[in-house]
């Protein structure tokens, strides 16, 4: 389903400025970097058959892999995701079950690992 665009997403949201090279990579792109509107980092996420609430935080690291974001539920559970350079957008970065992705809207990621679900900001822009 993602085949045929361009996944970037904005996981340097937040740290405006401090990662030169995402934002000179999201440029050279021609992506408009999308911040929601929540500084707190809370996303929306799910477990199972839950409805989707502002209840997850993100946390961004820097690894030897790349972008690092680990997102956490309220209840103490959390997964990890690897930004991808790929076009894929995000994928496990540890862990036994794939993250499989959705593009939702032109603005916006579906990530479902195992019964977990997280919508993530994203420039999606098609591939020229």
């Amino acid at each position: 389903m993602v085949a045929g665009t361009a996944l970037l997403l904005l996981a340097a949201c937040g740290d405006r400025g401090a990662n030169t090279a995402n934002t000179q990579a999201l440029t050279n792109a021609q992506s408009v970097q999308r911040c929601t509107a929540d500084d707190a980092d809370l996303i929306l996420c799910a477990h199972g058959n839950d409805a989707f609430q502002r209840t997850c935080a993100v946390e961004r690291t820097q690894g030897d892999r790349g972008l690092i974001l680990t997102v956490r539920h309220d209840d103490g559970g959390f997964h990890r995701l690897l930004v991808t350079q790929d076009g894929h957008g995000v994928i496990a970065a540890d862990g036994a079950e794939a993250a499989r992705v959705s593009i939702i809207d032109p603005q916006s990621i579906e990530v479902a690992i195992g019964s977990d679900r997280y919508r993530l900001p994203a420039t999606i822009a098609s591939i020229q």
